[in-house]
């Protein structure tokens, strides 16, 4: 290692994970060097700097993509299950190196160890997932209209699709994305966010040596590091078909117009600002819990994040005293420390934008129930820890229509039927992750109805937090409407082929349409 500022724990972690002295440069296989600028990575954790990383040059991006579409013409051509079982070793050698992949998240991100296991499981469950899936990618036959013909529908492997990855799930998403494109027989470019490289290196690392254990190109997984101008790389590349990006919205309609632009495809993932409906005939004690975790886990730093709840007025009061009691009980500290329930933000510019949304709350009307306020003082002593705050709010004020990273749980009230609670929660820009908490049939049926909850996730006792990778993941509206994980995900990497094929000697046209010579 190039530091001396990390711990004993974290500095067996990076060994685990055969990450060395990355200042000589960062491998992107086996054999690409990137060149660039050095980019540091710092621990939102106590400040300290973990490692410098090369960034990937225009030069170096070209080799990768070289190599990532050559690799293709090799992988596509593997059987799907033999490319499935590469993605089981992938998920046998992360269930090895689950803790200190784990305590690397952490550290670098910041989330709670648990936390940081918990994504490492993801990871773990969705190469479950693909590899049973490779054995399934399926197609559809058909009844042709003319005699002596047969039509299906098959798909194929798209190509190279580059995957772009944001800070707080630093390497759940890329295997949401990568384990999916890979049995599909697609090859894989990331760029891990410029706030958490280390995490992308270490996944790097653990595939590049299944891949060459099977003697396998390395092009089938490559890793390029830097900031958005690097990831513009990508996006403007024709060579690349589909890009899946997760982030911000404004990031996503910048990348949705670059690939657009050159008629290319967009997996998009952006902001979320969750509501939690809760009517009179809600399990209050489920609904603070779910409320707290979804509010303050991962420091409020999750797309599926807690941000608003609307609570019907006749139980306001209850809830409301609840809440601030739980917040009390709420422990703030190093996240590696198993006893505390809330770790840092990301950095100081996350801190600047937890201020400034505290600030316009209360300039636009509102009132803060738990005051919010950066942490000082031993432990805190990289600035980036803050306390967790509940305002009462309105869902007009333009604060609260704003996706803020961070703790603040804006707390408001309805009066009449679900419906209106459904309209209020509804009425914002994004349209990720949803829930309501009652016992009332009827309020259930109406919140999932098509009139209901207009997010891709609407959850029924339980909070918008945390999603099984069963499931397709995404959101409407300005989340961007892409899916990933579960279900039918799979399908946006590859591509639909219809064939129609004609065992008679004869050639009759469709619609009954005659062209005799």
């Amino acid at each position: 290692m190039t530091t001396v500022t990390v711990d004993s724990g974290i500095q067996k972690a990076l060994k685990e994970l055969n990450i060395k002295d990355l200042n000589a440069g960062t491998s992107t296989g086996s054999h690409f060097f990137s060149s660039g600028e050095t980019l540091d990575s710092f621990s939102p954790v106590d400040g300290g700097r973990i490692a410098g990383v090369k960034t990937t040059s225009k030069a170096d991006y070209d080799k990768v993509m070289a190599a990532a579409t050559e690799a293709f013409k090799t992988w596509r051509l593997k059987p799907a299950p033999q490319r499935g079982e590469i993605v089981r070793q992938f998920g046998l050698r992360l269930r090895e190196l689950k803790e200190p992949l784990g305590k690397l998240v952490s550290y670098e991100m910041g989330k709670s160890y648990q936390e940081g296991l918990g994504e490492v499981q993801e990871m773990i469950d969705i190469c479950d997932f693909a590899v049973g899936l490779s054995r399934q990618l399926h197609g559809l036959t058909m009844h042709s209209e003319r005699p002596g013909h047969r039509m299906y529908e098959q798909y194929h492997p798209l190509g190279v699709v580059g995957i772009i990855s944001a800070f707080n799930f630093p390497v759940a998403v890329w295997a949401w994305n990568t384990a999916l494109a890979w049995v599909c027989g697609d090859v894989c470019v990331w760029k891990p966010s410029e706030k958490t490289p280390l995490c992308g290196i270490a996944c790097q690392h653990i595939i590049a040596e299944v891949l060459k254990e099977n003697g396998l190109p390395e092009g089938i997984s490559c890793l390029i590091n830097g900031d958005y101008k690097v990831g513009e790389y990508m996006t403007n590349d024709q060579r690349i078909p589909l890009i899946s990006a997760t982030g911000s919205i404004r990031m996503g309609k910048i990348v949705a117009q670059a690939v657009g632009s050159r008629l290319g495809k967009s997996l998009l993932e952006l902001g979320g600002n969750n509501a939690i409906i809760v009517t009179p005939n809600a399990d209050i004690k489920m609904t603070v819990i779910g409320a707290v975790f979804g509010a303050v886990g991962t420091a409020g730093q999750r797309c599926t994040s807690t941000r608003r709840l609307i609570i019907h007025d006749s139980i306001y009061q209850q809830v409301k005293e609840a809440l601030v009691d739980a917040y009390t009980q709420l422990r703030i500290g190093n996240p590696l420390d198993e006893s505390n329930h809330v770790g840092p933000l990301i950095d100081k510019d996350a801190v600047a934008a937890y201020q400034n949304a505290l600030q316009e709350v209360v300039a636009q009307g509102g009132s803060l129930l738990v005051e919010g306020g950066v942490l000082q003082g031993e432990g805190y002593e990289s600035g980036c820890y803050v306390k967790p705050a509940i305002a009462e709010a309105k869902n007009s004020f333009k604060i609260v229509q704003h996706e803020t990273f961070a703790p603040i749980l804006y707390l408001m009230s309805y009066s009449g039927d679900v419906e209106d609670a459904i309209a209020i929660q509804n009425g914002v820009v994004q349209g990720l992750s949803s829930a309501i908490m009652t016992s009332n049939l009827r309020e259930a049926e109406l919140f999932l109805a098509a009139s209901g909850s207009d997010c891709g996730i609407a959850n029924v006792n339980i909070g918008t937090s945390g999603a099984e990778i069963g499931g397709a993941f995404g959101g409407e509206k300005e989340t961007g409407g892409g899916r990933e994980s579960g279900s039918d995900a799979w399908k946006v990497y590859m591509r639909r082929q219809t064939n129609t094929i004609n065992y008679t000697t004869e050639l009759p046209l469709a619609q009954g349409i005659k062209f005799d010579l």
